[in-house]
Order: C-alpha cells, then structure tokens, then sequence
C-alpha cells in the first residue's frame, strides 16, 4: 500500500521533494478510492527512485485538501518542485496515471 500522509508530513514529503510526488487525496469511504489503490501501488513500484506517491486521507487533512481544491476524491495531482503540474479526478486507468508523469 502506498504511503499515507499528514498534513504535517505534506510540507516536507511533497513540496519540498526534490522528485516529482504523485498525491492521492482520498477518503475511507470512497469506493473509487479502494479501487484505484493498486493500480497506485503498481505505479509508486514502477516510478521507485524517479518519482514519490503518497496519499492524503482529506478527512484527516481537510486543511490540505481545502487548500488545493479539492472537491471530489479520488483526486490525483502531481506536484514538482513544490508546484502542481498534473491534476486529474477520478479513478484513472494505470496508462493514463503514468502518462502524468510525462
């Protein structure tokens, strides 16, 4: 399972990473959610030592999630060098995450 962040781990672990961070905010309860888990799995696998991909529970960091707008999970946003530069919402097929990386 990828890893799960705090709001207080967010400023470190994602905007000040030196790679590309992949960000799933996601909630418990989301069924979408469970069911993009391991395809994220497969892709934080696939991009270890390129890039980071963690996940924010938006219950637990709604400060974060507020802050980034995110309205609907699952949302994916990637940040680099602290900015975002990709941002979808949905499940997404394992092709169309890595293609975020591009």
């Amino acid at each position: 399972m990828s890893e799960v962040i705090s709001s207080a781990e967010f400023q470190s672990k994602v905007l000040d990473e030196k790679q590309p961070v992949l960000v799933d905010f996601f909630a418990t309860w989301c069924g979408p959610c469970r069911m993009l888990a391991p395809t994220l799995q497969e892709v934080a696998e696939e991009m270890e030592g390129k890039a980071k991909v963690y996940k924010l529970d938006i219950d637990q960091s709604p400060e974060i999630a507020s802050r980034y707008g995110v309205m609907s999970v699952p949302t994916l946003i990637l940040f680099e060098g602290g900015q975002i530069k990709k941002q979808t919402v949905g499940a997404q097929p394992k092709a169309q995450i890595m293609a975020m990386f591009d």
